[in-house]
C-alpha cells in the first residue's frame, strides 16, 4: 500500500526538504507498525518530538538570521541563500503555529466536553 504522500513526485528535487526534521519519517510507517506502537506504546514520546521540532525551527531562524547579518555586510555570496533560509524559517514558524493552535483547539474541545 502506497503512501498519499508518495504520490506528490515533485518534491524530491526541492533541495532544503531534507533539513526539515519532521518529514523524513514519514515514508516508512506503515499499518504493521503502527499497529506495534499501538500495542508497545510510541517509541519516541511526543515531548521529546515537540522538543526536537522547536529546535530544528529555532535553528533555522538563527541561520537566517546569520545570513540576513552577511548580506547586509556584504560578505554573503550568494544571496538566494538567505532567501532560502528565511522562507524555510518562515515555513517552519507558520508549521509550528498551526500544531499550536490545533492543540490549542484540542485542550478546549476536551475540556467543553467535560463541563
Amino acid at each position: 500500500m502506497t503512501s498519499p504522500i508518495s504520490a506528490i513526485s515533485g518534491l524530491s528535487s526541492i533541495g532544503g526538504l531534507d533539513a526539515v526534521s519532521g518529514v523524513a519519517g514519514l515514508g516508512g510507517s506503515t499499518p504493521a507498525t503502527n499497529a506495534a506502537e499501538a500495542v508497545n506504546g510510541p517509541s519516541e514520546s511526543f515531548t521529546s518530538m515537540l522538543s526536537k521540532g522547536l529546535e530544528s525551527v529555532q535553528a533555522s531562524q538563527a541561520k537566517s538570521d546569520d545570513l540576513a547579518v552577511q548580506v547586509a555586510d556584504g560578505t554573503l555570496k550568494d544571496p538566494a541563500q538567505y532567501t532560502m533560509a528565511a522562507t524555510e524559517a518562515q515555513l517552519g514558524l507558520q508549521l509550528t503555529l498551526a500544531v499550536r493552535n490545533k492543540a490549542v483547539e484540542a485542550f478546549q474541545e476536551i475540556m467543553r466536553m467535560q463541563a
